[in-house]
């Protein structure tokens, strides 16, 4: 009988903690991290919305590194756990011709508003009527399940406009920039700090045959004011970040990336902090628009004066 290659890994969690387990099995694992959640239809139009526990996968190779490899893991998953209870991880034995298609088979489409679907890389997109984004699910950020991501992609479509420019701040995956261009915007900007968003985002956006179209560097605000960049500012400009990141992104000149009647669109901000956020917001001018919530975690739209 041939002999297991892979251990799996799995961890059933809630979806506002599905990102930071997958940000933590990354580190340890092979070939990236896979999310998989619940599907309901809950009328005839309904396409399929994601509900309840998400499970987060990761494959060990069995060789001489395994138990030190699954030590260390569990270690990291320790301290996670000190922060927000985790389940005790489930392990399963995987034959090596079995592996990639285990690995493929947990992640499905995820459809967002009315427009929009985020399918894995290797997905044929049958025609739906929404607009394919198209992510590698390998990733341990920027994947769509996490709810700040959806309610901005949601905004997005409510608020994008043909031929706009957008800025997205911390792009990560680059998600929200090939949202924007398939809602209809001509050029996107996505900078981020990390090296590893950036070449995320640019190889995304290949496999979204949009890399014409979005534009992707290393930097923040500054960068961008800077004049680093093709555009200094924008009608659109997205920050999927955290809370306390926001506020001190305005106070390194945020705000002045949006251009006069433009719209400013925030996420990555928990129900008691959306208040301090906007009121940082309207001091710098800003008028809120608009507000969505999913769970504990809610994403603000502003308006910039004309």
């Amino acid at each position: 009988m041939a002999e297991a290659k892979w251990l799996e890994i799995s961890l059933t969690v809630d979806g506002e903690l599905a990102e930071a387990v997958a940000g933590v099995m990354d580190g340890y694992v092979s070939n990236g991290v896979v999310v998989e959640s619940g599907v309901n239809f809950y009328d005839d139009e309904d396409e399929g919305t994601p509900f309840g526990p998400v499970k987060v996968y990761g494959y060990l190779i069995i060789d001489e590194h395994l138990e030190e490899n699954r030590r260390r893991l569990e270690e990291a998953l320790w301290h996670l756990g000190q922060i927000q209870p985790l389940p005790e991880p489930v392990y399963r034995p995987v034959m090596d011709e079995d592996w990639m298609a285990a690995w493929k088979k947990h992640y499905h489409p995820i459809p967002v508003g009315k427009k929009l679907i985020i399918l894995p890389a290797w997905a044929e997109h049958k025609d739906s009527g929404r607009l394919p984004v198209r992510i590698d699910p390998s990733m341990a950020f920027g994947t769509g399940t996490h709810p700040t991501t959806q309610l901005v992609m949601e905004l997005q479509e409510e608020l994008t406009r043909p031929g706009d420019q957008i800025i997205d701040v911390g792009c990560g995956s680059g998600i929200l920039s090939i949202a924007a261009i398939r809602l209809g915007a001509a050029h996107a900007l996505g900078v981020d700090i990390d090296p590893a968003s950036v070449k995320a985002t640019r190889e995304n956006a290949a496999a979204n045959e949009v890399a014409g179209q979005i534009e992707v560097g290393l930097g923040s605000v500054a960068e961008v004011l800077s004049g680093q960049f093709s555009i200094r500012s924008a009608p659109m400009v997205l920050a999927n970040i955290l809370a306390p990141v926001i506020i001190r992104l305005f106070e390194g000149g945020l705000g002045s990336l949006v251009q006069p009647g433009g719209v400013l669109i925030l996420s990555g901000i928990l129900e008691e902090q959306a208040d301090k956020v906007r009121q940082t917001a309207e001091a710098r001018g800003f008028t809120w628009i608009d507000q969505k919530q999913l769970g504990d975690w809610v994403a603000l739209a502003f308006r910039q004066a004309s």
